[in-house]
């Protein structure tokens, strides 16, 4: 019976000048083929940030409708509601202006093959910490908007 190998945590992340050079390995020296391999890593990036968008448009939608009476229930209603709103909205912010900026990868053009790979990588990391960062904020933002929903479930008046 073949075991399967599990990811240990502390074993070593190769860096992006490493995975430059494996990629061209893995893939014969073809700049092409590793392209292609990378840019099913920017679909799933922008596949994830465009679903952040439409969770944030969602929540700012519903609080438009039951934002207001939500919001006369009491003050951690009222605060945890404005908190949950300028967290969202930040997240959208940084998500139209960082996330889903379009920098087209045939720009980034280095010396070598490898060094093109790298430069592309570099970007695609940065690109996913962006996302990282844009998540943390929604995921603060839902949970302050949820936790004045439930205050106004508990204490408002029907």
């Amino acid at each position: 019976m073949r075991q399967e190998k599990t990811l240990d945590p502390t074993e070593k992340v190769i860096d992006c000048d490493e995975e430059a050079k494996y990629l061209l390995g893995l893939y014969d020296g073809k700049l092409s083929s590793c392209l292609e391999f990378l840019k099913q890593h920017f679909n799933v990036i922008q596949a994830r940030s465009q679903l952040l968008l439409t969770i944030c448009t969602l929540a700012l939608t519903i609080t438009g409708f039951s934002g207001p009476q939500i919001v006369q229930t009491n003050m951690f209603a009222r605060y945890s509601m404005v908190l949950g709103i300028v967290f969202v909205l930040t997240a959208m912010v940084i998500l139209l202006i960082g996330g889903l900026r379009i920098r087209w990868v045939t720009q980034m053009v280095a010396e070598t093959p490898q060094a093109t790979l790298s430069l592309i990588i570099r970007y695609r990391n940065r690109k996913t910490r962006l996302y990282f960062a844009e998540l943390s904020l929604l995921v603060i933002g839902l949970t302050s908007y949820v936790a004045s929903v439930v205050t106004f479930l508990l204490y408002g008046s029907a």
